[in-house]
């Protein structure tokens, strides 16, 4: 009977009970990835959907305002670099002219200057002419000690034009890497965002698209029914009356203008038709005037949300502003509250 009895398990111990645990937890890992796996990680829902699509476009709006500023110090570090590099090139005009001058000057002197100035002297027929030639030649020589130093001071000049082209070229590269960064940061979160907008029903879609309270160029007319907006200026009023002239267009991240605008380009351009110049981001326009509470907004003032300054619309009074929300939402009427309020400045 006991031949027949089952062997009792022993427990695994050391290196045996490692490799069973390792071989166990590897298998474990395996059905966990398996297709229809009750491990597996459950479908977003439409409103998770929602809210990861919301903060892929504010990611992507940050990087936006991340590029235009990149791209505008690129533009300067450009502009700079030909500046110094036209003055390198009319200075070395006026460098090459006063050598010639000063080989005109070499070659008299050399033509003259083969007698010591005593025996010139004696076997002159004419003293005073030689005396007075001799008056001319130091002369001379006081001139050509001048082009000396000037083409002296020229070289040195030049010199120093080449090194700080050479500086600004380098910062150029530097920008010009950032705005391939950001660019690439902008178009990575908004391909995420309509991967994830592409899983919801179209009705799902249309909604989230229409969300936020907002109205666009349909209803422009409805909305200014109630009354003329009253900007405190003319600048003012002529900022209210582009950007009410933009509803509809649509957002286009970098864009300033005329056909598509980003939420800075927008503002930046709707006072630049007023006469006023704005800087190019969100986090600069906002140093761009007097910095102002929400309780005494007026038409045409500069608002500014999210806690990095990443967001900015043009007040139109009653609570409004008239902004470029994101891609797939053109310009449009908006209540300020719908984002977190981060300040606001009055430009003019």
């Amino acid at each position: 009977m006991a031949a027949h009895r089952k062997p009792k398990q022993r427990p695994y111990t050391g290196s045996a009970a490692r490799t069973a645990a390792t071989l166990a937890f590897a298998g474990a890992a395996t059905a966990a990835a398996l297709p229809g796996s009750a491990h597996a990680d459950p479908q977003r829902t439409p409103a998770q959907v929602r809210s990861e699509v919301d903060r892929l476009y504010h990611d992507a709006e940050v990087a936006t305002e991340q590029y235009n500023g990149a791209k505008e110090k690129a533009a300067a570090a450009a502009d700079a670099v030909d500046t110094l590099r036209d003055e390198a090139a009319r200075r070395t005009e006026r460098l090459n002219a006063s050598r010639d001058a000063l080989g005109s000057l070499a070659a008299a002197q050399y033509r003259t200057g083969g007698l010591d100035p005593a025996l010139q002297l004696a076997l002159s027929s004419d003293p005073d002419q030689y005396l007075e030639r001799a008056s001319y030649v130091d002369r001379i020589g006081d001139r050509q000690a001048a082009e000396v130093d000037t083409v002296e001071r020229q070289v040195a000049r030049i010199a120093q034009l080449r090194s700080q082209a050479g500086g600004k070229l380098a910062a150029l590269a530097s920008r010009q890497a950032e705005l391939k960064k950001h660019k690439a940061t902008v178009r990575t979160k908004l391909a995420d965002a309509q991967r994830l907008l592409a899983t919801l029903s179209p009705a799902e879609r249309s909604a989230y698209e229409a969300s936020d309270g907002a109205r666009s160029a349909d209803h422009a007319d409805r909305d200014t029914a109630r009354g003329p907006v009253l900007a405190p200026n003319a600048r003012a009023a002529a900022a209210v009356a582009f950007a009410f002239g933009a509803l509809g267009k649509p957002y286009v991240w970098g864009a300033t203008g005329p056909s598509s605008f980003d939420c800075s380009g927008l503002t930046q351009a709707a006072w630049r038709s007023a006469g006023v110049s704005l800087p190019r981001t969100t986090y600069t326009q906002i140093n761009a005037g007097q910095h102002i509470s929400r309780s005494e907004l007026a038409p045409g003032d500069l608002v500014f949300f999210y806690s990095g300054v990443s967001h900015v619309g043009l007040y139109i009074g009653n609570g409004r502003m008239i902004h470029a929300p994101r891609p797939g939402a053109p310009v449009r009427i908006a209540p300020i509250d719908q984002m977190p309020f981060a300040g606001a400045t009055r430009v003019a």
